[in-house]
């Protein structure tokens, strides 16, 4: 493969223009963010920003443009004309150096220069910043979206209430300062398995009337619990052992804090970037394109259009060894004696499972309470309301505050059995679960068991109740976004399960068309 010296990275997704030269390291790095005067980023007048300070930014890093080998630059995901901005001047630079030049994926270089930073080889990922919150992790040459923000992004819903307070932009920092002198009222949280949605939180932030430093510590303490709990959900569910945290919202101190304490309760690593590459910098963009263009990448000038709406999952990753990956060995459901999932315990006895849900060391003590409390007892009811509609699940047997004692269910997990009969009999009894009015919640392969040829539904403890096709379309968007982060053969698994779907549940093509407006809605708002 051939080897690049120095490759010039020009980032400018947003509100932050920032370039850096990499060579073997990052050997220079200067930024000048667009300052609002109030409110939050204007599109055109950012954009503007970045093309009247382009000249004086890049100038500030390039000492000797004959050493420059490549031109980077961040093709998307992001605000359009500060993209475009970017862009022209990184062709500009490009022709008229003669070197090849390297549309970057933003998400992908934050991740990117989170693992080379750090050290870590193979992390779940919590992409934390103004416009996106993302799990993610690699698998099969993609980086998989495993779940994501519903509505809008943490730093986004963090501004949109400092703005409403009166607050400068950006509101986070504000928000963590005003937060450590505040104590906890009780505000909404919504995670739907692996996806969150901060708009009702924020909303309710807002109307609010308790003293503003209460509702900035719950706000902060909601908020970054239900981003730990996806994050710690996707690593339950792959069986890594890292998790990495990237984005400008990763520069909170109680967010770094809140995942700390949660790989050190799994045994996991957790890593994070020095600060100067932890939110959007050159310096990223730079060393994605180098170790890109190194792989064998390369792009026309012509075909160097911007994408405001460009995926992780969407970049083919040509530039990680495949053979160096450890595999994972998850246990089978019956080896799963005292096993520790994403929120709760379950003990096996020979025909019983305990299922036990245990405090969070990461939650605010109210918080953790209460939802041990509320998911303890909507689990119970789903489960019977589930039976009576014909829907395979575990017979209750008693239940506490914290503990369901159910039925054990001897079989394979679902995400041990992917085949597309499986995936067939899921369908099946997941449209007999909303012909009965019920949404799972958590509906993902580790939460089925193929008893013989039979899917029994487990782990209701997101579940609810509702006839809504919105709600019916976000459960089984959980379900195809995790099937696509774990397995290569999604799309004929996607169709299994679709035709069995459709087949018992009058409502199901409704459903599945919902489901793809959903997938297709983008995260950078």
């Amino acid at each position: 493969m051939p080897v690049f010296g120095q490759i010039l990275g020009i980032e400018g997704t947003a509100w932050n223009l920032s370039a850096a030269v990499f060579d073997r390291e990052c050997i220079s790095l200067y930024s000048k963010p667009y300052k609002p005067p109030s409110g939050g980023i204007h599109p055109r007048e950012a954009a503007q920003h970045h093309a009247s300070e382009m000249k004086s930014v890049i100038a500030r890093v390039l000492e000797d443009p004959a050493l420059i080998t490549g031109v980077a630059f961040s093709q998307g995901p992001g605000l359009g004309p500060c993209l475009r901005t970017v862009a022209t001047a990184a062709r500009s630079l490009a022709l008229a150096l003669d070197v090849p030049i390297a549309g970057v994926n933003h998400c992908v270089a934050h991740v990117e220069i989170g693992r080379y930073t750090t050290g870590c080889t193979d992390p779940i990922v919590l992409y934390a910043s103004g416009a996106n919150t993302q799990v993610i992790g690699y698998l099969n040459r993609r980086y998989r979206i495993f779940g994501e923000t519903l509505d809008i992004g943490i730093g986004n819903a963090l501004d949109k209430f400092a703005r409403s307070k009166g607050l400068p932009h950006p509101g986070g920092p504000l928000i963590e300062e005003m937060g450590r002198k505040g104590s906890s009222v009780d505000l909404p949280y919504t995670v739907k398995g692996m996806d969150l949605a901060f708009s009702g939180l924020v909303s309710a932030a807002r109307e609010s009337r308790a003293p503003i430093e209460d509702v900035c510590y719950s706000l902060q303490e909601t908020a970054f619990a239900m981003c730990v709990e996806v994050t710690e959900r996707a690593l339950a569910h792959t069986g890594k052992e890292e998790v990495l945290l990237v984005g400008g919202v990763g520069a909170n101190r109680r967010l770094q804090k809140m995942l700390e304490t949660m790989c050190e309760e799994r045994g996991a690593s957790f890593y994070v970037p020095e600060m100067r590459f932890l939110g959007d910098n050159g310096a990223m963009i730079a060393y994605t394109g180098k170790i890109m263009l190194e792989s064998g990448y390369s792009l026309r000038v012509e075909d160097s259009q911007v994408n405001p709406g460009y995926r992780s999952d969407q970049v083919e990753v040509t530039w990680r060894d495949e053979d160096s990956l450890r595999e994972v060995r998850r246990p089978l459901l019956d080896e799963m004696e005292g096993a520790r999932g994403a929120e709760a315990v379950v003990d096996l006895t020979p025909d019983s499972a305990v299922k036990k849900r245990f405090s969070k060391g990461y939650r605010e003590k109210n918080l953790d309470r209460r939802l041990i409390a509320e998911r303890t007892r909507a689990e119970a009811r789903l489960i019977a309301h589930a039976r009576r509609g014909g829907v395979p699940t575990p017979l209750v047997r008693d239940i506490t505050s914290d503990t369901i004692v159910m039925e054990r269910i001897r079989g394979a997990l679902l995400r041990d059995a992917l085949d597309e009969e499986n995936l067939a009999e899921a369908g099946r009894v997941v449209g007999n679960l909303h012909n009965a009015g019920i949404i799972h919640g958590d509906l993902t392969p580790s939460n089925m068991v193929m008893r013989g040829n039979t899917c029994v539904l487990i782990d209701f403890g997101l579940g609810l109740a509702s006839t809504e096709i919105e709600a019916r379309g976000v459960d089984i968007h959980v379900l195809f976004q995790t099937l696509e982060s774990t397995t290569d053969r999604f799309q004929e698994l996607k169709e299994a399960f679709s035709r069995a779907y459709n087949r018992v549940f009058p409502g199901g093509a409704d459903v599945l068309e919902r489901e793809q407006e959903i997938e297709k809605r983008g995260r950078y708002l």
